[in-house]
């Protein structure tokens, strides 16, 4: 009997690999009844857990570490991040584990602090938010075998686990919703090009218009960072191209491109009709409601540490991906009839 595996009970029992791995670790999430049944055939087959295997996870620290590298500037202004830190906590908690947070203000904040996160015993694995596409230390914690989930695709080449939205499909979906309104000159702030969901989001707005056969314009589409400064002072300049519509890439950039159209003695939809993207909570109420592409920004939360754990339970390999769609929420900015 010694020569039972966990692929073994977990065929025996009806359930995966993961299940099994849950009850022998006294894991909560798991059903009862299933956790009986498991325990059951368990019982029954005198299974015993490899003595090295569960020596290895008492050696784990039980801490997730949770990594914001140089976007500390956003992280108390933008509520894009609350929410995404509501879900990573909520999962922790439910999974007994202690979340850590990690902000890198400089690049020479995380050359310093990036030792510890790839010292397994520090931390048991890492989720990563906000990275650049040219950030070295996703490349280091692949090659430290750093259990790791990113939230936001990464570069196709690195072989890591994500959680993502349909960030091309949602600004598509946005886009195209403009352009079936009429609007034809259609402007876009595009967050910075130098990360995964700025690049993608563009690529949907300039996908929509390729649909339509319609040419993309350079002086339309303006690259910022997801700041409502930044959105306030892209919009200032796309006013002078006389768009009938503009894409934003954030509700907080919509906020400083609203903003921007005031001062300008301009509106929306009346002048120049607008959509965003996230839906987060100020968008229903913002001057006017925003028309914007929803996002489950909790849920990533919660998928990422989720993910994360069955990485630590059943291997790094194969990575694993999951995209949660998106939803085109439509209000008063885009100039659409509300019923």
């Amino acid at each position: 009997m010694n020569k039972l595996t966990l692929e073994k009970i977990a065929k025996l029992a009806g359930v995966s690999r993961s299940t099994v791995s849950r009850v022998v670790n006294d894991h909560p999430n798991v059903k009862p009844e299933v956790r009986r049944r498991v325990q059951q055939v368990i019982d029954e087959t005198g299974y015993h857990p490899d003595p090295a295997a569960r020596s290895l996870a008492g050696q784990r620290s039980g801490i997730i570490g949770l990594v914001i590298p140089r976007a500390f500037q956003f992280l108390f202004t933008d509520p894009y991040y609350p929410r995404l830190m509501q879900g990573i906590a909520q999962a922790c908690n439910t999974h007994n584990y202690i979340l850590s947070l990690f902000l890198f203000h400089t690049e020479e904040e995380e050359q310093k602090l990036t030792p510890k996160l790839l010292r397994q015993q520090f931390v048991d694995g890492v989720i990563l938010s906000a990275l650049p596409t040219d950030d070295p230390l996703i490349s280091q914690l692949i090659k430290n075998e750093v259990p790791t989930v990113m939230i936001g695709r990464p570069v196709d080449t690195l072989p890591v686990s994500y959680v993502d939205v349909s960030n091309v499909d949602g600004a598509f979906e946005a886009v195209d919703y403009l352009l079936e309104l009429g609007a034809r000159r259609i402007g876009a702030i595009v967050g910075p090009q130098n990360t995964m969901v700025g690049l993608d989001r563009c690529q949907g707005y300039l996908n929509a218009l390729a649909s339509r056969h319609i040419p993309a314009d350079e002086s339309l589409l303006i690259e910022s960072d997801f700041s409502e400064a930044g959105g306030y002072l892209a919009m200032q300049q796309l006013i002078s191209h006389q768009p009938d519509a503009v894409f934003v890439a954030s509700d907080t950039m919509a906020l400083g491109a609203l903003r921007a159209l005031r001062e300008a003695g301009m509106s929306a939809p009346g002048d120049i009709a607008v959509v965003s993207f996230d839906d987060l909570p100020f968008a229903a109420t913002a001057d006017p409601p925003l028309t914007t592409v929803r996002q489950p920004i909790r849920r990533l939360g919660v998928q990422a540490v989720e993910m994360l754990i069955d990485l630590l339970q059943n291997g790094l390999r194969p990575p694993r991906h999951f995209t949660a769609p998106t939803e085109l929420i439509v209000r008063q900015s885009c100039g659409a009839k509300i019923k």
